[in-house]
């Protein structure tokens, strides 16, 4: 007997996707919740200089607005992402969104040396390309009725 999927089957490489991209948007909330709760030991464990570490703990409310935005909507992304809602497509737009607007704003500030090493320039681009292939994925799983 052929199995057939339905339109209402919900295909593996969803569930792959939602939990992969679960996984790596939840490191950015450790690092965000882990900055505001214990800034001293967890940027200092990053070897940050003092200069730095005040810096991002010194961040304008606005900024760590759009910071919070961006971690958090991509959580928010992977979880309606593994729901099947078609508000994930929104979440992803909201936390590309907030990256972006942070990340300009960030090149924009003055900072001290040290904030970004050069890994952390691969790490943001890595980081942007994974939002932007999320917000793609979601899209297209939402035109194609995977989404409810």
């Amino acid at each position: 007997m052929e199995r057939t999927l339905s339109r209402h089957t919900t295909p593996v490489h969803l569930w792959i996707v939602g939990i992969v991209s679960l996984l790596w948007n939840s490191f950015g909330c450790y690092d965000y919740t882990m900055t505001k709760l214990d800034p001293a030991d967890y940027l200092g464990s990053m070897g940050l200089s003092q200069a730095a570490m005040d810096y991002m703990t010194g961040l304008p409310a606005w900024l760590t607005a759009f910071w919070a935005l961006g971690v958090w909507g991509s959580l928010a992304g992977s979880l309606l992402l593994l729901a099947r809602s078609r508000h994930a497509v929104t979440a992803f737009a909201a936390s590309l969104t907030g990256f972006v607007v942070s990340q300009v704003a960030e090149a924009i500030l003055p900072r001290p040396a040290g904030v970004m090493s050069p890994a952390m320039y691969v790490v943001t681009g890595v980081i942007a390309v994974a939002l932007l292939a999320q917000l793609l994925y979601a899209r297209r799983q939402a035109a194609n009725g995977v989404l409810r």
